[in-house]
């Protein structure tokens, strides 16, 4: 797969430092994602998934066009900007707010990843339409150069734990509204959140996970793992050997 092309500038790359994300880019046109979501919809939200805890989870390493999906060529080449040549695909998740679904609370994820050391590199994919009215992810920039106390979660909100509300400015906060194909790269750090969607539109978006081979994945069949769980290499070679591999869907 020929990723040159889609490589970041050198004054991207800075930004990204910066202000930890990158983005939005166009992945793939409306009309090929829509090829993609119907089949997402017929296959893969009405069947289970390697983990047996959630059909959202991994459905890379089951479903081909959710792979696919992770490794467009516009994708890829952007996070070899960042990561290098040799890149593991370790998690995806769809996340699909219905409306009506919850909050989900100002976090960092690498709050709770199980990577030694902590590298990673993440995607956002708008597979829907996401716009401020059916709750796209808002993000804080700049907040990924320091890592937040988290705490348990307030009532209604989606994922267990939040950053203490104490510590949260929302004054710089921006919308990343994405046409269907769009996408932006963020850093593992970096702080972000999205409303309840109080629309009458579904947002369904994949985010995948890259990291690169030296990063050891601390326990493959552990939360928030499962047994069995595999990485992917999309990109170069893996010549250390740490992690759990697997080849793609067919």
């Amino acid at each position: 797969m020929d990723t040159t092309t889609a490589a970041l500038t050198r004054d991207e790359v800075a930004r990204f430092h910066e202000q930890g994300f990158i983005g939005p880019f166009v992945a793939c046109p409306p009309e090929e994602m829509d090829a993609f979501r119907e089949r997402i919809d017929a296959e893969v939200l009405t069947s289970p998934g390697p983990n047996p805890a959630t059909p959202l989870h991994s459905r890379h390493l089951d479903h081909r066009p959710v792979h696919d999906l992770a490794t467009l060529p516009e994708v890829l080449g952007r996070v070899r900007s960042l990561l290098g040549d040799d890149i593991l695909l370790w998690s995806t998740f769809l996340f699909n707010k219905e409306p009506g679904g919850l909050e989900v609370p100002w976090h960092q994820d690498i709050d709770s990843w199980p990577l030694d050391p902590p590298v990673n590199l993440s995607l956002w994919l708008a597979i829907d339409e996401a716009t401020t009215e059916n709750s796209c992810v808002q993000i804080i920039p700049g907040s990924h150069h320091e890592l937040l106390h988290h705490v348990p979660s307030r009532p209604g909100r989606a994922f267990p734990q939040e950053i203490d509300p104490a510590l949260v400015d929302t004054t710089n906060a921006i919308d990343m509204e994405l046409a269907p194909g769009e996408f932006f790269l963020f850093s593992e750090q970096l702080m972000h959140h999205s409303n309840k969607n109080t629309s009458d539109r579904r947002r369904l978006g994949l985010s995948a996970r890259y990291t690169t081979p030296a990063v050891n994945i601390v326990d493959q069949d552990s939360s928030p793992l499962f047994p069995g769980h595999a990485c992917v290499l999309v990109s170069g070679s893996d010549t250390v050997g740490h992690n759990r591999m697997t080849q793609p869907p067919a």
